[in-house]
């Protein structure tokens, strides 16, 4: 994965982390629920925003609160009542834990599974909802989150509510207020390598070396030849489900050419990297699915499925050969 397939793969893996996101206001917007936020999604503030929230928005924050359905008390894992008067709107986005959940407290790394419910705030509408759907995974401290927010849960346990309200621009540029509430359901921590048992790999292929933190190195053997159809090699045998082609995946991992040169890995950063196997190469498409998470794998992607004769790409007609650590997958 060269820096322009990994470009293309971060904007494809935070279009599907946005999938959910607030849009606009116009009646005929995709229905949303997430609090991400990155460059010109609609769910941003607005330019004139101020930095901190002001008297105004911290008293139309309090004055939201959720309850359960008909008046009952509000159970855990049960859609709330987001309740406040219409009309509330506030100029920069606030966000408080209503409610304490039993669970664990939340630490940065872990992946957070949310359900979410957004309310207009001009006529506390529902716009919309995932109870009863999958629910809206962020990782703590990684996923880019309002900062009021990422402080509201980087205090919070699992089981907790929140809530969350933000001015939001309409694809029309007008700006409205929503409201947002959340609840923590699970709060996983994804381990940093493949975990697993050891896989002997076939005799001949590129071998495979891991530094005390798990970065893996390559040696290609005196003679090797490219190979005409795609390899794939588990090395590490992960115990958790099977990958499809439609997963977004968590993964560290290393690019090499067939000299041996690293020309790309995310053990570098220190950070995996988050990616659809619908938005990379089609080795890694075709090598991955099937694979299990946990496990870390040794890819040889003949040029044909890699990138080929793609005109001036720093890769054209490379065969490439990568090393991936399946860590999780959506």
């Amino acid at each position: 994965m060269n820096t322009t397939m990994k470009r293309r793969a971060v904007v494809l893996a935070v279009a599907a982390a946005l999938a959910l996101t607030g849009c606009a206001s116009d009646d005929d917007a995709t229905p949303s629920a997430s609090p991400t936020s990155t460059d010109g999604s609609s769910a941003a503030p607005t330019a004139d925003a101020p930095a901190e929230p002001s008297a105004q928005d911290l008293a139309a924050l309090d004055a939201v609160t959720l309850e359960g359905a008909d008046g009952a008390e509000l159970a855990a894992g049960k859609e709330p009542t987001v309740v406040f008067e219409p009309g509330l709107t506030v100029a920069a986005p606030v966000a408080k834990v209503v409610s304490e959940g039993d669970g664990a407290a939340l630490e940065d790394g872990q992946k957070l599974s949310l359900h979410l419910v957004r309310a207009s705030g001009a006529d506390a509408s529902v716009l919309s909802t995932n109870y009863g759907a999958a629910t809206e995974n962020v990782v703590l401290g990684e996923t880019p989150l309002f900062p009021v927010l990422a402080d509201a849960l980087a205090g919070a346990t699992v089981g907790s509510r929140l809530v969350f309200i933000s001015p939001v621009t309409g694809t029309d540029g007008a700006t409205t207020t929503e409201v947002m509430a959340i609840e923590v359901m699970e709060a996983r921590t994804v381990p940093t390598r493949a975990e697993g048992t050891a896989v002997e790999p076939e005799a001949g292929l590129p071998t495979v070396t891991l530094d005390d933190t798990g970065k893996p190195s390559v040696t290609i053997p005196e003679g090797y030849e490219a190979p005409s159809e795609l390899v794939v090699q588990p090395l590490i045998k992960g115990d958790g489900p099977k990958l499809t082609a439609e997963n977004t995946i968590r993964a560290h991992y290393a690019g090499y050419t067939l000299d041996g040169e690293q020309f790309e890995a995310s053990w570098d950063s220190g950070t995996p990297a988050s990616f659809p196997l619908t938005g990379v190469i089609q080795g890694w498409t075709q090598g991955l699915t099937g694979q299990t998470v946990g496990s870390q794998v040794l890819l040889v992607i003949p040029k044909d499925l890699a990138y080929g004769a793609n005109e001036g790409h720093e890769l054209q007609d490379e065969t490439l050969v990568f090393v991936v650590d399946i860590l999780d997958a959506d």
